[in-house]
């Protein structure tokens, strides 16, 4: 589970310091390489849901090893691509794989582990290897394609998904589907859910283009929230919905997962802060900007493997606003390196900042958005917590990125608007997280009719509630 979790984490960040290569080979400028980037993301996080409800109605196992086989096709069919139209369209079903993979992973991990410290290391190991496939993706990113070309940054995984699809068939036990109609699969709103951030993406990068015409962007803003109103309503009436109503009743699963989306914006237009100044602004080539970026893989492992022992002692809620306050550090000094265009080497506390941020806040909120979870319901929670992961690394990128490094606002430093506006995030981040219990209970009510008594402090209300 974990070498699939690596290699769909690469994914998510290998192509970044490739990206000038591959508009090169077709031609292709910078507005148009984008998509490459986030129509990965987006349609990934989109369509997470789907994946989750898919492993519970059809059986973890089995969809597994469908989503790591749709993955690793994609993999090879970009790595193969004559068009950089075609390159786009594998990117999308890559993002399709993962999300039908990655929720039956987790939840698999999930379910081996109780909850208590015993879960909290296994999520520890399984952040772990997710934070260092996203900034290894970088550093692999540089040294493939200085050595072998960017094709082989696709390629590069299709051996190892082939061993983790023999080795899941061998080693993951069978799992009985959930009881229910398999027939009547919520694919409206899947489609809905995946319309609305790739709507509103477009909407937010086509804003600081030239040339735009003026109703492209209202339109699709407007189509972006008509898709998220048409999702709830569709979900409110399907009699198998894609993410039942009722789940959102658990605040503190609802706070944990806000709270993801705005911090992983955050961390997500950091990564894309440091590739642009390493290369950009000072020039480095891709191998350079790689290797620059390992104290930042270091010291990921580092603090993922260290929060778990620190999540009891200091609960969620603690562990979780420290890593806020850790990324807004970053952001912070991330604008004075390039307010001073200082070295790449003044780069590296805000990479050690952007570490315990990604450590501390990534962990704790991976805790709390399962908390609770029954076998029923463990590939939704999942997907619900990948797809706010993504889904908000997506928008941070479109908002802060696209906003701050836009034509129109030519004459600013983009660095500093970009983390302007992610600090505004961490911040609301912030305000969201204070809401959660300064400790997740140990153990949880099982569904069944609470006596009316008033919850313990340690206990939340919807949980209580039951």
């Amino acid at each position: 589970m974990s070498m699939l979790q690596f290699f769909i984490a690469v994914d998510v960040t290998v192509v970044n310091i490739a990206l000038p290569s591959i508009g090169a080979d077709f031609g292709v400028d910078g507005h148009s390489l984008t998509w490459v980037v986030v129509g990965y993301t987006v349609t990934g996080g989109g369509m997470l849901m789907l994946g989750g409800r898919l492993g519970d109605l059809l059986g973890r196992r089995r969809v597994l090893l469908l989503g790591t086989g749709l993955f690793g096709v994609a993999s090879l069919l970009a790595g193969l691509a004559p068009t950089f139209g075609l390159l786009v369209v594998m990117r999308l079903l890559q993002g399709a794989g993962e999300a039908v993979a990655l929720p039956a992973a987790m939840a698999t991990v999930i379910l081996m582990f109780p909850e208590g410290p015993r879960r909290s290391r296994a999520l520890g190991v399984w952040a772990a290897v997710a934070s260092c496939g996203l900034v290894l993706g970088f550093v692999l990113s540089g040294f493939v394609t200085a050595h072998l070309g960017w094709r082989w940054i696709f390629l590069i995984s299709v051996p190892f998904l082939l061993v983790v699809v023999l080795a899941a068939a061998f080693l993951v036990d069978g799992d009985r589907p959930v009881a229910g109609d398999r027939r009547a699969l919520d694919l409206p709103g899947a489609l809905l859910l995946t319309a609305c951030p790739l709507l509103f993406t477009f909407g937010v990068v086509e804003a600081g283009e030239p040339g735009t015409p003026p109703w492209v962007v209202p339109a699709s803003l407007a189509g972006a929230v008509a898709a998220g109103i048409g999702f709830v309503r569709v979900e409110a009436r399907s009699r198998n919905p894609l993410v039942p109503l009722r789940f959102f009743a658990h605040r503190t699963r609802v706070a944990a997962n806000l709270a993801t989306m705005l911090l992983s914006g955050a961390l997500s237009t950091s990564f894309l802060l440091f590739t642009f100044y390493l290369q950009d602004r000072l020039g480095m080539g891709p191998l350079g900007a790689g290797l620059t970026m390992l104290p930042l893989a270091v010291s990921l492992i580092v603090f993922s493997m260290l929060v778990p022992r620190l999540l009891g002692r200091w609960g969620a809620r603690a562990c979780v606003l420290a890593g806020m306050g850790f990324t807004a550090a970053a952001m912070a000094a991330i604008a004075l390196v390039s307010t001073s265009s200082a070295g790449g080497a003044a780069l590296v506390p805000a990479m050690l900042l952007i570490a315990a941020g990604m450590g501390f806040g990534l962990v704790g909120l991976q805790y709390v958005a399962v908390t609770g979870v029954t076998e029923e319901d463990a590939g939704i929670a999942s997907g619900v917590q990948r797809a706010a992961d993504q889904m908000g690394g997506a928008a941070g990128v479109a908002v802060c990125v696209g906003v701050g490094f836009a034509p129109t606002l030519h004459g600013f430093d983009p660095y500093l608007v970009a983390t302007l506006l992610a600090g505004a995030g961490l911040v609301t981040g912030a305000i969201v997280a204070r809401r959660m219990p300064a400790a997740v209970p140990a153990s949880v009510p099982t569904p069944t009719p609470a006596p009316a008594s008033a919850p313990t402090p340690e206990t939340d209300p919807s949980e209580q509630a039951g």
